[in-house]
């Protein structure tokens, strides 16, 4: 077990350089730098390479991106030109929004998708799995920023139950955790619809197993044939699309903290792109790498927990 946990973490951690590898190239191959962004079209040659050189930017680029990556091993991202702040500081303070609003949309997720699918599956071709079938549909094809705006319409401006935008921070927990509920329902109805078809299609290939109806002939019912002994061996397919999901979650909230102006790491990356802040959008695409890599190594350890012949394997 301990070979296979190293072996897959020596993975990623590959996976993490080559990615550093792919960004910082994409970087300097974008047209201008940080040294032009900040001094303008105005400034002199001169001005222009004394500021390139007090910045670092004349060395060679494999130095630059040896020094890059030693930063962020220690935590050290630089300095934004836009800000003028440790880029560490602008990720931290954002990152207080973004994950506990990618949090609350996976349970969402979960807690839509879950009881759906296992529902659709325990009579297909029934109403619920009509209805489920259609939520799924209808949820794979409307963008979650179109269901945001949907959302803010509705719920926000119409009936008035939410806020619209804007967080007031964690210094007011119970209103900044309604700031993230609008937000986070629009990230997870997308996602819920995609988990719903796929646990509906595992719950059903697994009730039509051996075991299911040895159970089923020994006298066990529908239903707990269903939660005892096919939910639990269907829940592989399942985590693997829910750990998939969290690079759509961390992707989708790029454009749904824009429409609900949350000041979370997406706002952050269009700021920057905007603003031509090239720092902090490489920080940016390596926090959310690694967030991505993370989230994978907890579902390969989630596997040898819901299924014990892959831990024996393992």
């Amino acid at each position: 077990m301990l070979r296979h946990l190293l072996r897959r973490a020596a993975g990623f951690a590959v996976t993490f350089v080559l990615i550093s590898v792919l960004v910082f190239c994409m970087m300097e191959i974008v047209p201008g730098d940080p040294a032009s962004a900040m001094l303008g079209t105005s400034a002199t040659p001169e001005t222009l390479a004394a500021l390139r050189a007090q910045m670092g930017l004349d060395a060679p680029a494999y130095l630059r991106y040896l020094r890059w990556l030693g930063g962020l091993l220690v935590g050290d991202m630089g300095t934004s030109t836009t800000y003028g702040v440790p880029v560490g500081a602008l990720i931290r303070e954002r990152l207080a929004v973004t994950l506990p609003l990618t949090g609350l949309a996976v349970l969402m997720a979960v807690g839509i998708a879950l009881p759906l699918g296992v529902t659709a599956a325990a009579r297909p071709g029934g109403v619920a799995d009509g209805a489920a079938t259609l939520y799924a549909q209808a949820g794979i094809a409307v963008p979650n920023f179109w269901i945001g705006l949907l959302l803010i319409m509705v719920v926000a401006l119409g009936l008035g139950w939410l806020p619209a935008g804007g967080f007031p921070g964690w210094d007011q927990p119970a209103a900044a955790f309604r700031a993230l509920l609008l937000p986070a329902l629009a990230l997870a109805i997308p996602q819920s619809a995609v988990l719903t078809r796929v646990t509906r299609a595992s719950v059903v290939e697994v009730m039509n197993e051996d075991f299911v109806r040895t159970a089923r002939a020994k006298g066990a019912s529908v239903s707990r044939a269903l939660w005892r002994h096919a939910v639990p061996n269907a829940l592989v397919p399942v985590i693997t699309m829910l750990g998939l999901q969290i690079s759509f979650l961390i992707g989708g909230a790029v454009l749904v903290e824009n429409v609900f102006t949350l000041p979370g790491m997406g706002r952050l990356a269009w700021q920057a792109l905007s603003q031509r802040d090239l720092i902090v959008i490489q920080n940016v695409v390596m926090v959310f790498a690694t967030i991505v890599i993370v989230v994978n190594l907890g579902v390969d350890l989630l596997y040898t927990v819901v299924d014990p012949r892959l831990r024996r394997r393992a």
